[in-house]
């Protein structure tokens, strides 16, 4: 077996403790998310599902200083993807579903261990596995597969899937402790034209070394089984992760880039990474295989939109064949999700790279990426759109074939064998020259290429045959056109006239436009002069209007004074009011007591002036022996005393001698004498 070789025991060391911790992280991603084991299940005989990844890259700085808004929201624990759009101010939203959704603060590490790691593993079991990474440009495919440059040889926290893939590979290769060997080719698809990017510079086999035009096309052609080989790909056995890493470099740094507005370093083609793995192991039996397996790693240009990305000329050409590609791509998946009965695989040499990708024999994980910024909503829709239809395709993965050690070596040995024979034929003679048994294949490939073109020769006699039919028609049909030629002169000449008549009729409309037009300009002259006065006046008038409002507003204000000093005014009279009622109240009290009394005096003293009236007639009658005569007139108040009808107005007609007793009571019984005693009393 080539460049198999043993691993050493310090390389052993390290390398089993890196794999037990690669296993560990393998197993936390692994429980973490089923989605993403599924790609590591054995194959069923339905075939399983491509693995769709979703990974959305963080804000740029551009688009940070610009403030755009995020049309995309990732949910890592759901596995779904939001895209928001406004419309009108209503908000649509759609939401997708994929195995992994990776939101923008995902790391590098997170990304292999959860959708790569368990594919490595299947290719070490035999199994051939694809990688590819899909999405609009200047979304971060090229960072995720391959990531920062290698600094030594060393992986860091920026490392991509390409580099941590290789290191996982050999580090399982050398913890198992078997013979392996390990080829590796980097070829680039630009233009639709197949280029090997580890192709050497010098080729030193020639009779006079000369340079080598590595940019030259490399030719598609299917091998027995069907698959897709590339013919004449350099693949260079590597022995350690530096030597890989190394090719890595170089076929990195001569790959197509540019600059656009949407990226400073877009990749302008579309790179494929393979590494083909072989490794003894034994039977029960001591029977000593040789397992393969392959890992295909493919970063894809990206689609572009070549007014938002300022593409021109050549950058132009360019977008357009990524776009081609893509397109042919995309409707690859549509034909297989939709299961048509043909699938366009030869539209396009990408499809053809990836028809054993696309439902065939390999396990494959599509990483698509997307930005978070409305500005390339319309790119992160199609890529949603296009990733989320490809979950449903349907691959049927088998396990390579085992070979025995000494089959292998035969195979290799015939190689080996048909490359001398070409090389001595090329180097004893001068020019061009191959062997017996080459010449004899291309001998047949040229029979059969003469016999195609006798077909083609008899085709040919016979589109001539139909080429004269074809002319004995044209000839007619000439003859007609000429006949309808002078038909059309006619009506020609005819329309001359009338457009004679239509040009006048026009030159007067133009001059009466002209006028309307001069008139226009007047009235809008007049117009904005008016308007001008009209704006002064509104002036005015606005400066008036604030002013009264400020005259108002103080009115107001005065008026809200007046109103809360007549409000207290009032509740002074009301108070007033109450306070005089209350007066009122008491003053009647005290006058219906004062009449009260009044009026029991009035009765005590009638009593009293008839009691001296009595004891002044006894008095009379015992010093004058007289007795008074009654001289009253009768009435209302006759038999009243003297002192109550002096009180009612009555005139004695001749009064009695008083006696300092009768004075006394008189003075006691007038109406003077009764208001100071009803004083007294009061």
């Amino acid at each position: 077996m080539p460049a198999s070789r043993p691993a050493s025991a310090p390389a052993q060391r390290r390398s089993k403790a890196t794999a037990d911790n690669n296993n560990n992280n393998n197993k936390h991603a692994e429980n973490n998310d089923g989605a993403a084991h599924s790609s590591s299940a054995p194959a069923t005989k339905d075939g399983v599902n491509v693995q769709v990844v979703l990974r959305c890259r963080p804000t740029s700085k551009d688009e940070t200083a610009r403030k755009l808004p995020q049309v995309v929201h990732c949910t890592e624990q759901t596995r779904e993807v939001k895209l928001v759009q406004t419309l009108g101010g209503k908000q649509m939203e759609r939401t997708f579903t994929f195995d992994r959704v990776f939101g923008p603060n995902s790391r590098q590490q997170d990304v292999y261990d959860v959708a790569i790691s368990p594919l490595v593993k299947e290719v070490l079991d035999g199994y051939n596995c694809t990688v590819f990474a899909y999405g609009q440009t200047g979304t971060g495919k090229t960072y995720t597969m391959e990531g920062e440059k290698l600094e030594h040889g060393v992986l860091t926290s920026g490392s991509g899937v390409i580099p941590r893939a290789v290191s996982m590979i050999f580090n399982e290769l050398e913890s198992a402790e078997a013979e392996y060997s390990v080829k590796v080719s980097f070829m680039e698809l630009y233009n639709e034209e197949i280029t090997d990017l580890l192709a050497p510079e010098v080729d030193i086999l020639a009779a006079k070394p000369k340079v080598v035009d590595h940019t030259r096309s490399l030719a598609l052609m299917e091998d027995k089984s069907g698959s897709v080989q590339v013919r004449g790909i350099e693949e260079r056995i590597v022995k350690t992760e530096s030597e890989i890493f190394a090719v890595l470099t170089q076929g990195s740094d001569r790959r197509r880039t540019a600059e656009t507005k949407l990226n400073h370093q877009s990749s302008r083609s579309h790179s494929l990474f393979t590494i083909t793995i072989h490794t003894k192991e034994s039977t029960p039996e001591g029977e000593e295989l040789i397992k393969c397996g392959k890992l295909n790693l493919v970063d894809l240009a990206g689609s572009e939109n070549i007014g938002r990305s300022g593409a021109k000329d050549a950058r132009a050409r360019e977008a357009g064949e990524i776009n081609k590609s893509l397109l042919t791509l995309g409707r690859v998946i549509t034909a297989l999700v939709d299961h048509h009965g043909y699938v366009p695989y030869r539209d396009s040499k990408l499809t053809r790279l990836l028809r054993d990708s696309l439902g065939g024999r390999t396990k494959t994980c599509i990483i698509a990426t997307v930005s978070p910024s409305n500005h390339c909503y319309e790119e992160t829709q199609s890529t949603l759109d296009y990733a989320h239809r490809a979950k449903n395709i349907r691959n049927r993965p088998e396990v390579n074939m085992k070979m025995t050690k000494h089959a292998h070596i035969k195979d290799l040995t015939g190689e080996i064998e048909r490359l001398k024979v070409d090389l001595i034929a090329q180097r004893e003679k001068n020019g061009v020259f191959i062997s017996a048994a080459r010449y004899a294949e291309e001998e047949a490939a040229r029979k059969t290429m003469q016999a195609h073109i006798t077909s083609m020769e008899a085709q040919l006699e016979g589109v001539a045959a139909e080429r004269e039919g074809m002319q004995e028609k044209l000839r007619i049909a000439e003859e007609e056109k000429e006949a309808q030629r002078a038909e059309m002169q006619a009506r020609i000449n005819e329309l001359s006239v009338s457009l004679e008549e239509t040009r006048a009729s026009l030159e007067s409309e133009s001059k009466l436009r002209v006028e309307a037009e001069a008139e226009v300009r007047r009235l809008e002259e007049e117009k904005e002069a008016q308007r001008v006065q009209m704006q002064g006046q509104i002036d005015d008038l606005s400066k008036e209007l604030s002013e009264t409002q400020a005259t108002l507003a103080k009115t107001l204000a005065n008026l809200d004074e007046e109103t809360q000093a007549r409000k207290l005014a009032e509740a002074e009279v009301r108070r007033l009011q109450q306070e005089q009622d209350d007066k009122r109240r008491e003053l009647d009290d005290v006058r219906r007591n004062l009449e009260s009394m009044v009026d029991e005096r009035r009765d005590v003293l009638e009593e009293m002036v008839q009691k001296h009236a009595t004891e002044m007639k006894a008095a009379l009658l015992a010093v004058t022996g007289v007795p008074l005569k009654n001289s009253r007139k009768s009435g209302p108040g006759a038999n009243a005393s003297p002192v109550l009808r002096a009180r009612n107005g009555v005139q004695m007609s001749s009064p009695l001698p008083l006696t300092p007793k009768t004075a006394e009571t008189s003075v006691c019984c007038s109406p003077e004498g009764q208001e100071n005693r009803q004083a007294e009393a009061a």
